[in-house]
């Protein structure tokens, strides 16, 4: 049984969080970055979402190039790495190596970003009622 959590950005710059389990969560399975799915695939009728990227079981970032599960890679700023020493402190020309996944959806990961290319016609998170 596979559980994944979806982070669906919106165009307003607003991001909602929802929990999918293994029917659902199967349509993502062997997706990739850059990838278009429907949304009725997930629940949401009329949608359409672009994947923009994840995190694993043990939160290390998807990254688009990557063919293997995991693996360490010398990267300097940019996706896995944000440019700073120990310190805090700018480096220009800073390079580590760091560990990132692979941009392929499996099992193992646990959190895939999603972006609303299409919107529906229902909303992504009901209004919360007033009293």
């Amino acid at each position: 049984m596979v559980e994944m959590k979806l982070v669906l950005s919106t165009s307003d710059g607003k991001s909602h969080q929802r929990e999918i389990k293994s029917p659902e969560a199967d349509n993502l399975l062997k997706q990739k970055i850059g990838d278009k799915i429907a949304g009725d695939e997930l629940g949401y009728a009329g949608y359409e979402f672009l994947i923009t990227g994840g995190s694993d079981k043990s939160g290390f970032p998807m990254r688009k190039g990557i063919q293997a599960p995991r693996k360490r890679i010398l990267i300097g700023k940019s996706v896995g790495f944000n440019g700073l020493d120990r310190k805090g402190k700018k480096q220009p020309g800073l390079v580590k190596r760091r560990t990132v996944c692979g941009e392929h959806i499996t099992k193992i990961i646990h959190q895939v970003n999603l972006k609303v290319l299409k919107e529906g016609s229902e909303k992504l998170v009901s209004e919360a009622k007033k009293e």
